[in-house]
């Protein structure tokens, strides 16, 4: 499998199997856990419209749980129903399988940046937001997460 010079993943034809008419770049992949429905509503919108595969959550309960496939980042508001975000950040960050996945926390309070880094997430976003402001920062994270595991390897 190659990359592009932007690091995105290529599916190429072979002889064997399916000719493609074309390579397919494949997509990044956002969990997002948010309990508002218009705030679920606009990441959808944005994030598809930008290219991205979501996986979205209403609540906390599947993550918890582990029931979700791994994306390449999550997006956690901190208040969901019935469960802080940065719980659900200190759970995903103490897995072994979703340690190394960035998390960005999103939140109107004020005091997100410090609460959200000492929970362990790689980054936050305080609400009101920019939507260039938003794809930055998940841009920037995806792309500093493969930058580390290709470090790593």
């Amino acid at each position: 499998m190659k990359t592009t010079r932007g690091g995105k993943k290529i599916i190429e034809p072979d002889d064997k199997g399916i000719k493609f008419a074309q390579p397919l770049i494949m997509k990044k992949k956002i969990l997002i856990a948010d309990d508002d429905e218009s705030i679920r509503d606009i990441f959808r919108i944005i994030l598809e419209k930008a290219g991205y595969t979501l996986e979205i959550k209403a609540d906390a309960g599947e993550i918890l749980k582990n029931n979700f496939t791994l994306p390449d980042i999550f997006l956690i508001d901190k208040l969901l129903s019935g469960v802080d975000g940065l719980d659900v950040c200190r759970h995903l960050k103490s897995n072994p399988n979703t340690s190394r996945i960035p998390i960005v926390m999103v939140s109107a309070s004020p005091d997100i940046g410090a609460l959200a880094l000492r929970a362990g997430a790689d980054d936050f976003i305080e609400k009101p937001f920019e939507l260039s402001y938003l794809l930055k920062v998940i841009e920037r994270n995806i792309s500093n997460s493969k930058n580390k595991r290709s470090l790593s390897v």
